[in-house]
């Protein structure tokens, strides 16, 4: 499968005007906080950033940025919230092209006002209510070359404009803040900003569209952050690119309807334990072993000696007077598995759950403990953390076994963990309790 190329743009180039540049990419909204943690990247793939919101949305945050740079996919920025990303962390990897960029990277302008302008719904093809400062700076420029606006006019213009919050920068508005001398110049202005021709952040919009797959100019270079820099993870990204609002204000990702799963299907271990175990095959047949060779490996244990304390906890008294060695093995390893592998197994078992006919109850699982917290507010204390997983542990109380191994088998790797998780169904875990009991 070819890399693929996503854009980010909305008032500054249309769709249209995207895909006659550019016919293979995915055209998609301006950019906010969490978008681009929401596709799918692979290594190669391309990311050019356009435009962004800047107050109706929480902008396109910069971590988000160096970790699709991590991940390996070029990113590049141009003409609005995009030159302004690219001027901040070009030393990262992000490629800026334009005027817009080079302005903002050599501080002959900075500030999100120069490239921010209102503008209307996505239905309407984000039709423009005010004017860029950027474009009004480029136009007075080239007026002034072309003769067309005086220089003396464009300076007065620019600095009435800059005067003003972004928000009132209207051709009107404007022109109620000039002399009737300069009125001329600006309907010039208006004019050829109108037309394409002196609107300097769609020619940097084209100008970076033109760069993709041009590998000198819009390629991001190599480099490698850790977590603990971007601040983000797979893990958090799964969860955002997960993420729907299911109901005006609420919001659910597909990874708390695994958590509903995890904390109330009494089948769940059993399907955890078969992805996790499917996982292991996979992991040991690529070295070219058996599951059993990679575990002893991997665990320190050879074939001689019994399985450690320390290992053998993981299991249940049954399961080491029962199991053959090989078998205990694997228990041990799919139950360490947050420890000892690196690989998330997260996304291997949404994928059997989305398969599964309960996925729409654990669905509608999540919706009703929003629904039941939302009506016991400021009537039932949630407790911290630890204190809410070991209350929740009286469901997987079994004879012969420990709170670990319960965890373990749902893939909670300790009590402040599973706390975290339960603390959203805390409200609804109350409610069903009182509801057995005939409250």
């Amino acid at each position: 499968m070819s890399p693929k190329v996503v854009v980010y743009a909305g008032p500054t180039i249309s769709r249209d005007e995207v895909l006659g540049v550019v016919p293979q990419a995915r055209v998609r909204p301006p950019a906010a906080r969490g978008d681009l943690l929401r596709e799918q990247w692979s290594r190669d793939d391309t990311a050019v950033i356009i435009d962004g919101y800047y107050r109706e949305r929480l902008s396109v945050g910069h971590k988000e940025i160096l970790w699709l740079l991590n991940e390996g996919v070029n990113v590049i920025g141009a003409a609005s919230m995009g030159a302004l990303r690219a001027a901040e962390l070009s030393p990262y990897g992000m490629s800026g092209v334009g005027s817009v960029y080079r302005m903002y990277a050599s501080g002959e302008v900075d500030g999100d006002d120069e490239v921010a302008i209102l503008h209307g719904p996505a239905d309407r093809g984000y039709p423009a209510g005010t004017v860029a400062m950027v474009n009004l700076r480029y136009g007075c420029q080239e007026g002034a070359r072309t003769d067309l606006v005086p220089a003396a006019a464009g300076e007065r213009i620019v600095q009435a404009a800059k005067a003003r919050p972004f928000t009132h920068r209207t051709w009107e508005e404007l022109a109620g803040e000039l002399g009737a001398d300069d009125h001329d110049a600006l309907r010039t202005l208006e004019r050829m900003i109108g037309t394409g021709e002196w609107d300097l952040k769609r020619l940097d919009a084209v100008s970076a569209l033109r760069a993709v797959g041009d590998r000198g100019a819009g390629a991001s270079r190599e480099w490698t952050a850790e977590a603990a820099l971007t601040g983000i993870t797979h893990y958090e990204a799964l969860r955002w690119r997960s993420t729907r609002e299911y109901a005006p204000g609420r919001w659910m990702s597909d990874l708390d309807v695994l958590n509903a799963a995890r904390l109330f299907g009494e089948d769940y271990p059993r399907l955890h334990e078969e992805v996790l175990t499917r996982r292991l095959e996979d992991i040991a047949a690529a070295q070219g072993i058996t599951v059993e060779e990679y575990v002893r490996a991997k665990l320190g244990v050879d074939e001689e000696s019994a399985l450690p304390s320390v290992l053998a906890s993981w299991l249940t008294e049954t399961e080491s007077a029962t199991l053959p060695a090989a078998e205990r093995l694997r228990l041990v390893m799919v139950r360490v598995w947050p420890v000892w592998q690196s690989a998330d197994w997260r996304p291997d078992v949404l994928a059997r759950l989305r398969e599964s006919s309960r996925w729409p109850e654990w669905s509608e699982m999540v919706a009703h403990a929003d629904e039941v917290a939302e009506q016991t507010r400021g009537r039932l204390v949630v407790p911290p953390p630890e204190l809410c997983g070991r209350l929740f542990l009286r469901h997987w109380q079994r004879r012969g076994t420990s709170a670990e191994v319960e965890m373990a088998r749902r893939g909670f790797f300790g009590m402040e963990d599973l706390g975290r998780t339960a603390t959203r169904f805390f409200a609804l875990d109350v409610h069903n309790t009182r509801a057995s009991k005939g409250h």
